[in-house]
């Protein structure tokens, strides 16, 4: 990489960073806590979105950011829970950036507490934007092998939690979770980790405990700020 497109990447994510911080702070006086879901294709994360959907709402009303190459797919699968839900297109991008997620903030009904970002799938160009989270969960299902962590170090290393998926299917695959969440605690001893099966249901009532008590301790961090 030349010195001139060190530069042009450097102000692209600073200006990510601008956007993004800008974004968090306009949510979080509304009290509204984000978080951004990373992962490869075909992790569940949708599936897993809608298990968390119907943990939550309406009881705490929350609205969902898709991003995908192309299609709505996922916007409507969400939409049919009876939750709002915005599809980005990226026509090819591989990631979302926050002034994309910006654009979409007057959108947002102002009854919400939670919005949840689905980004492109992938465990790499992700990794490095922030949207405003206030939290960002890396995904690793069962499916794809243990061994992900080390491979994608930056995806892990700068999550909050850590969530294997489709558990149910571990007894029949050479997956060792005790490997895999050992590696990502090795990058990343701060992470939560949470075993789910969106079939199954496992796991799912905890990781909503888990939004819900974020959320309380942002509103509380802000009240003594």
């Amino acid at each position: 990489m030349s010195k001139k497109e060190l530069i042009v990447r450097e102000e692209i994510l600073g200006s990510n960073k601008k956007v993004a911080a800008e974004i968090r702070e306009k949510l979080e006086a509304a009290g509204v806590l984000v978080v951004n879901l990373l992962s490869s294709p075909g992790s569940g994360k949708t599936t897993l979105l809608e298990r968390i959907v119907e943990t939550l709402h309406p009881t705490h009303p929350l609205a969902v950011i898709e991003g995908d190459i192309e299609t709505e797919r996922d916007a409507d699968r969400i939409r049919r829970k009876g939750v709002p839900a915005w599809q980005i297109t990226t026509g090819g991008a591989c990631h979302l950036e926050a002034k994309m997620v910006g654009k979409l903030l007057p959108e947002i009904p102002a009854e919400t507490k939670f919005l949840f970002i689905e980004n492109v799938g992938n465990l790499v160009c992700p990794a490095g934007y922030d949207l405003g989270e206030n939290i960002r969960c890396v995904l690793l299902s069962a499916p794809e092998g243990d061994d992900k962590p080390k491979k994608y170090p930056k995806a892990f290393a700068s999550a909050d939690c850590l969530i294997f998926t489709k558990s149910d299917l571990i007894p029949y695959l050479p997956f060792d979770l005790e490997k895999a969440g050992n590696e990502a605690l090795d990058l990343n001893p701060r992470l939560r980790i949470f075993v789910t099966s969106a079939l199954k249901g496992r796991g799912i009532a905890e990781l909503a405990r888990y939004f819900i008590e974020s959320r309380v301790n942002m509103i509380q961090h802000q009240r003594h700020a």
